[in-house]
């Protein structure tokens, strides 16, 4: 989008002060859930900073909020596998605004297949997007807000992240630590005015299951499985992610039954794991080694 204005072009003497509005900035904003979080906080009045590597993706963002009319949006175009371009980020936005009310931690990336086909190579991509990502979001903000008094971190999850993921192990891995950190940094921070969350989806329809790296898999055979499952929309998801950090959750997980679903299998333990071992007997069905003989990767960069 041809002259595109970023938050770089900003200064505290151009835009509107601490006081008017409340500011946040939202990484992976470029679709999905990103993208749905940014229409919510824009919906709110609150100036929303885009952040993501995808620039085609994020200016469009930008432009359906402009031309909702709600908020005020800009661009970034943001690496956050890099901590030195998250900080430089997040410290511009607060020099200018003179605030920073919200550190959507969101940006991420999918990836499936046998834990014993993942190279090191594919374990050091998902753990640099999916938590490195957030750590060097919530370490750039969280003194910021210290020092102001107040703030939310919100660092994306999912709901793999609450329990075992049998062939998403990297992927349940990076969530994981995701929600351990989260969780507890909910409570470290409350005495500085600052609130803590992890958002856990399950099921939203986003691009994020069709743009995963499939090691060793049938990427078609394993959404097909997918689509099968109801999905909410990002923007119910949003919707609901917004009520819930205001009430100061540590984890937000609205799927259906979870914690039913959670007490049913702490009291029938022997259920969970012909659960899980029905989820592997699936997914191997959709194994290029069944098909072929030979471990082949289908990868697609999304970060």
């Amino acid at each position: 989008m041809k002259n595109q204005r970023t938050a770089s072009d900003l200064t505290a003497g151009t835009t509107l002060q601490a006081s008017d509005r409340k500011v946040a900035i939202i990484t992976g904003g470029a679709s999905g859930i990103g993208r749905a979080l940014c229409k919510e906080a824009a919906a709110r009045d609150m100036v929303v900073i885009v952040a993501d590597i995808q620039v085609e993706g994020g200016e469009e963002t930008v432009r359906q909020l402009r031309e909702a009319g709600q908020g005020e949006a800009y661009f970034e175009k943001l690496d956050v596998t890099s901590a030195e371009a998250v900080e430089e980020l997040v410290n511009r936005i607060f020099n200018t605004y003179g605030r920073l009310d919200y550190m959507f931690n969101n940006a991420g990336i999918a990836m499936y297949g046998e834990l014993c086909d993942m190279s090191l190579d594919l374990w050091h991509k998902i753990m640099n997007v999916n938590l490195w990502g957030a750590i060097h979001g919530t370490h750039a903000a969280y003194p910021l807000m210290k020092r102001q008094g107040f703030g939310y971190i919100v660092n994306t999850s999912s709901a793999t992240g609450l329990g075992p993921a049998p062939m998403s192990s990297a992927y349940a891995t990076t969530k994981h630590a995701v929600v351990g950190m989260t969780t507890s940094l909910h409570y470290e921070a409350e005495v500085y005015g600052i609130h803590v969350s992890a958002l856990c989806p399950a099921f939203v329809d986003t691009p994020i299951y069709a743009t995963a790296d499939a090691v060793g898999m049938d990427k078609n055979k394993i959404n097909e499985q997918v689509n099968k499952q109801k999905s909410m929309s990002p923007e119910q998801f949003a919707k609901i992610a917004f009520a819930k950090i205001h009430r100061h959750e540590a984890v937000i997980c609205p799927m259906p039954m979870r914690r039913t679903m959670d007490l049913f299998f702490l009291l029938f333990p022997a259920m969970h794991r012909k659960l899980m071992r029905l989820v592997c007997r699936i997914s191997r069905e959709a194994s290029l080694r069944n098909q072929t003989g030979s471990q082949t990767a289908e990868t697609t960069s999304i970060s």
